[in-house]
């Protein structure tokens, strides 16, 4: 497979362009090189272009002690496909006027624009974000209100997809974010591969929480954990809550306080992703039908899965197969 024409009709992925700057964030910087820069023998099929594009000259300190040296050509961002701004310095420093108008501009041409952490602060400075959803570090969450009031914050989501506008929260959630978009461009079997080569559980869902006040376990509860491996294997069956709640011997009340302390989701709306996860998997790598798959996915109607299929992935069964589904 030498690309995959995307729903513009480009081939293939295309440039990745990642701004970097004076005071560079070197853990998010590190997170684009990681997702979109690195060399994937694995895969048999064009991977991204990728280049470092400087907004403060050829020569940068980041964070760490450490040097990076960057095209200071912002023409660049011209040609991109997908702008990754992976943080800022100092949110309260207005970002270089060429910068924001470069980044703009190549919005304005059709580039993708993707921001991790503080980076979104670039973003709506540019303009990107005005009268749309978006989400940032949960710290920073009042200054960014203040300074753009305009701008829709989702305070605790790990990333918003608002089409040609990612925004990510803290750091790790840029993870997320980036992984989000290999699926985007990929399908769902490509970004699990590549999260599974970063030690990444594939399947953080941007409407995840970032965080939780109370402390909590890194994973579920032993209980909970069975629970959700026992419903994987039956994900044919028509599961409900109540259902859950028999196998973990627990009242609904009480299973939903455990799935929020540990998935920060509804038992509910797990199920319904972990559908999604299946019938993606299944649209990608074989040729049942639309209500065979439905029916492996626990959906007791074609309707119903294709309903829920366009609520939660976006698009229809059919065109997500069309555009995903990868022959030997």
């Amino acid at each position: 497979m030498a690309g995959y024409a995307d729903l513009s009709g480009t081939l293939g992925p295309g440039l990745v362009a990642v701004i970097a700057y004076d005071g560079l964030c070197t853990f998010e910087f590190g997170i684009a090189v990681e997702v979109f820069g690195l060399p994937r023998p694995e895969f048999d099929f064009t991977w991204y272009d990728f280049r470092v594009v400087s907004a403060d000259g050829a020569r940068l300190r980041a964070a760490g002690g450490i040097v990076v040296e960057a095209a200071p050509d912002l023409s660049i961002l011209e040609r991109a496909r997908t702008i990754v701004v992976p943080g800022w310095r100092d949110r309260g420093e207005r970002p270089p006027d060429q910068l924001l108008e470069s980044i703009s501009h190549a919005s304005e041409g059709g580039a993708r624009c993707l921001s991790i952490c503080s980076g979104a602060f670039v973003l709506a400075a540019a303009g990107l974000l005005n009268g749309r959803r978006a989400t940032t570090h949960w710290r920073h969450v009042p200054d960014f209100k203040r300074m753009y009031p305009d701008i829709q914050v989702e305070e605790d989501v790990l990333y918003v997809d608002e089409g040609n506008v990612i925004t990510s929260a803290g750091s790790a959630a840029g993870i997320d974010a980036c992984i989000h978009l290999v699926r985007r461009d990929f399908g769902g079997k490509v970004a699990n591969n590549v999260a599974r080569r970063l030690i990444l559980s594939p399947h953080r869902d941007g409407g995840q929480a970032q965080f939780i006040a109370a402390p909590v376990q890194e994973r579920p509860g032993r209980k909970v954990s069975k629970v959700l491996d026992w419903a994987r294997e039956r994900l044919d069956h028509p599961l409900e809550v109540r259902h859950l709640a028999d196998r973990a011997a627990m009242s609904e009340r009480t299973l939903l306080r455990r799935f929020q302390e540990s998935l920060g989701l509804a038992p509910g709306e797990w199920l319904q992703r972990e559908r999604m996860y299946r019938a993606r998997e299944l649209l990608e790598s074989c040729d049942d039908s639309l209500d065979d798959i439905a029916e492996k996915c626990g959906y007791r109607s074609l309707e119903a899965f294709r309903a829920a299929f366009k609520r939660i992935v976006g698009t229809s069964p059919a065109a997500y197969r069309k555009r995903f589904q990868r022959k030997a």
